[in-house]
Formats: C-alpha cells, structure tokens, sequence
C-alpha cells in the first residue's frame, strides 16, 4: 500500500468532522464529499472535491442518487494487489479511494418519534451509505472504513504514527464495526416495517414480527453462574440503556452473578424511587424499606427483614449515598452497591473496602419510562420468548375491597408497599410488609403454602398488622 491519498466522507453525525477531515487535509489527503457534508468541510476552510466530479453526474432526485456510480464503488473495491482490477479503474478513468468515513442517516431516531408518517421514515432509508460501509468493509485489505466519530482520533494518530497507512489489525477491527453498523440499521428498518404490515393488517405492533438488534460484546467476564462457563455482557450498540449506563468507581470485575443480581436490585430500586433502599441475594429481595428520614434509617430497615440473607448482597437505592451510610455498609460483607449518586465522602470511606463493586447510575438510568417501551427476551431451546417488561403501574386503593372492612390508612399503605415489591419476587412469592419496610420474604418455592412458611419461619419481628403479598391467589387460609 502506498499509504492514504483520497477519503470519501458523507456523514449523517457531523461531531467531530471538521477536526478529522483537518487532519487528513494536512496530510496531503485530497477530500471528496458530498450535499451538507461537503459544505461544512468547506465552511470550516477545507478544500473538498464533489463526488459528482469523480462520477461525471450531479446528484439527482433532491440527493437520493449521489454515490452509486463505478467511479465510487470502483474505486472503493480496487483491490491493491489485482492488476486486472487497477487496469480496469485505469481504462476507466477512476482512480483509487482509500478511506470512507460514512455513518448513516437517522432511521431508529426518526421512527422513534410521536407521531412520524411512513413517508417520513421511508425518506430516512439510506442506500448509498450503507453500499458505501459495505464496499469499504469488504476491501479492509485495502480500505479503511469509518463509521463513527469515536474512531476518527485513532485513526489520525495511525496516519501520523505509520507514515500515512492504517495497520491491518485496524482496518480489520473498522471494518467488523462497520458491518455491525449496517446490520443494526437494516435490523432496526426490518423491525419498523414489519410493524407497519402488522397495522396494516389491523393487528397490534405491540410485540413486533420482527425484533431484535446485533448485540455487541462489551466484555468477557471471569465466568458465568458456574466457573466452567464462558460469559459475556452484550450490549445493544449506540447509547448505553437501563443498568448497563452504571459507572464502575471500584472494586474487582462484574461477573455474570452480579450483573444478575444487580439487574434484579436495579428493577426494585428503581420502583421504591430516591427514598428507598433494597438488597437483593441471588437475583431475590431479601428486604427493601423507605424512609423520610434518611437512606440510613431506610438501609436499617431493609437489613432487618433477613440480615442472614443480607451477607454477601447487593444493595441499590435510587438516592444519594452518603458518609453516614456508606460507614453502615463498610461493616457489612456487601458485593455490590449501586447509587445515583455516592457522595465524595462515601466514596472516601468506601475506597477502603478494596474488593466492593461501587457503581454509580445517572438519572436516565434509573428513567422508569424506558421500561414501558422496552421488550424483554428469555432464551429457550431453538428460540426465544418475548414480552413487554412488566411495568405496570398499578394503585393498590383502586382493589375491589371484599371484605366488610374496609383497610385502615395504614393498611392501605402496607398494601401498596407490598405490592411494589412482590412483582421483583420470583414466584411463588409471598411477602409481609409494613407501610414502609418488608417484614418478611418467601420467594421462588414450588408451592405457595411453602413460600408463606419460609416467609413467617424467616421473619426476624413479629408479623402482627402486616399486610400480606402474594403474586398469584391463596388456595386456602
């Protein structure tokens, strides 16, 4: 390879584009471009070859065809060490195009908006891009393929630190991220338009014919939930959702446990809102409270329903950790802590439990919104199931009352606390709670009678005036 002399760039996400193309242009690199791509290199200063002067032809229909010319594509597919292939661009009067810096347009934005037509979301069908990322990513022998801004610094630093070339273990590790690029976009149309057939037949889209995206490793862990199985974490690409934005700030590597665990805490958490506190051991509540008085009085309380269990959990609070409580935690054996926030002071006292996990979870995180939006799938032998996850809100006041008393205030609140956390319980579950703490957890028995046992053999305080949860009836009293 003669190192980098021609860059293709026509980009949907302009971030950092301006510096990029800089680079190149300083290097000798000469720029094509085309429609607003174009004029922001030029407006930034930068000299920028059209595309339509390397194809001979203006972009037609409002930009719907631009790149798809052999001048382009050609150029692209070249491959280096082929002289049939260089003759061919030669006798045509192409030349080489060496590195394609295209994202695509934003089609999983646009239908993600109230109220968006069809014709609207059609506009955002990109087909250029996408046969350009493909074309670059299929020739990486030869081609460099960038597909998001996050790559463009190292990229610039391996021009400058191999005298114009991108290494090999570069452009290959470029081009799998451009082939996921493309995968998530057409998986992402794939899923929209199905679900468009689906409301022309009249049928709901609620649970679509067609779904999922490319999920992407984002780390090994040491071993699944025993230590002879592989595991990883695997992320939808993009933006970061739900518990997977945490912020590790110590501690030893999440294992697939933890992240169940932490998953499972999170939900409940997220439920109980900024004055709550849970603690979760293998993927189950094991006591969760509220408290107006401070997270520490709410953490007291939450122990207190099963402090045996407690050892060795994860608590998680939707609030703010501060040096009163995480003092409190640090005498207890804890895997993983989770926050929206953990002061500088808990961090301080923390820092000294060198092994605990302490993560912290921005308020989008802990959004409960994006549950109702979100499908949740559980793996069985030749495919999967998939449901909405359960994010109903319910108000425990607007039950049929069929007893002849009516529920005390305190009741009611008892009720409502119970309710909240009974639906994180696997089933068969039972739960007595107060008005602001549980008193006592039976969870994931084969029989409900055995779950009410475990729950009142379990319980630590007298169970007098409680309410009782339960996720299913009561065969009998």
């Amino acid at each position: 390879m003669d190192g980098i002399r021609r860059a293709l760039l026509s980009v949907s996400d302009k971030r950092d584009l301006v510096g990029f193309a800089s680079r190149l242009a300083a290097r000798g690199v000469e720029l094509v471009s085309t429609g607003g791509t174009a004029r922001v290199l030029r407006d930034a200063g930068l000299d920028v070859r059209e595309a339509a002067q390397l194809t001979g032809f203006p972009e037609m229909m409002d930009g719907r065809v631009k790149t798809l010319h052999p001048a382009i594509h050609g150029g692209i597919l070249a491959r280096r060490d082929r002289d049939d292939d260089l003759a061919s661009l030669d006798g045509m009067g192409y030349g080489p195009i060496d590195l394609v810096v295209v994202n695509l347009y934003p089609f999983a934005n646009t239908v993600a908006r109230d109220g968006v037509t069809r014709a609207e979301a059609v506009e955002q069908i990109d087909i250029g891009g996408p046969s350009m990322v493909r074309s670059a990513a299929k020739n990486h022998a030869f081609v460099t393929v960038v597909t998001s801004p996050d790559a463009y610094d190292e990229v610039a630093d391996a021009l400058e630190a191999n005298e114009g070339e991108v290494p090999e273990a570069l452009r290959l590790r470029l081009a799998a991220e451009a082939f996921k690029h493309t995968a998530s976009y057409d998986a992402a149309i794939a899923s929209y338009m199905a679900g468009q057939v689906d409301a022309e037949g009249g049928e709901a889209p609620a649970v679509p014919a067609v779904w999922g995206k490319p999920l992407v490793r984002r780390e090994v862990l040491r071993y699944g939930e025993n230590p002879h199985q592989p595991a990883g974490l695997y992320v939808e690409p993009g933006e970061a959702q739900g518990v997977t934005r945490a912020v590790q700030l110590q501690g030893k590597p999440l294992s697939y446990n933890n992240w169940m665990d932490m998953d499972a805490a999170y939900g409940v958490a997220r439920d109980l809102g900024p004055e709550g506190l849970v603690i979760v051991k293998h993927a189950n509540p094991c006591g969760a409270a509220r408290s107006e008085q401070s997270l520490l009085d709410a953490y007291a309380k939450a122990r207190a329903c099963d402090p045996v269990s407690a050892f060795g959990g994860i608590v998680a609070t939707a609030g703010v950790i501060d040096e009163a409580l995480a003092a409190t935690l640090a005498e207890s054996f804890l895997e993983v802590i989770i926050a929206a926030e953990v002061s500088q002071g808990a961090r301080d006292v923390l820092a000294k439990k060198k092994r605990l996990r302490v993560l912290t979870l921005d308020p989008e995180g802990w959004c409960a919104d994006m549950a109702h939006r979100a499908l949740q799938p559980r793996p069985i032998a030749g495919g999967l199931l998939l449901q909405s996850l359960d994010s109903l809100d319910e108000d425990v006041r607007a039950a049929k009352v069929v007893t002849k008393r009516q529920p005390s205030e305190d009741e009611w609140q008892a009720m409502a606390f119970g309710w909240a956390v009974c639906r994180h319980v696997k089933s068969n579950a039972i739960v007595f709670s107060f008005a602001d703490r549980t008193a006592a957890i039976g969870a994931g028995q084969m029989s409900r009678v055995d779950s009410s046992k475990l729950a009142v053999m379990k319980a630590t305080d007298s169970l007098t005036g409680s309410a009782l949860a339960s996720d299913a009836f009561f065969p009998f009293a």
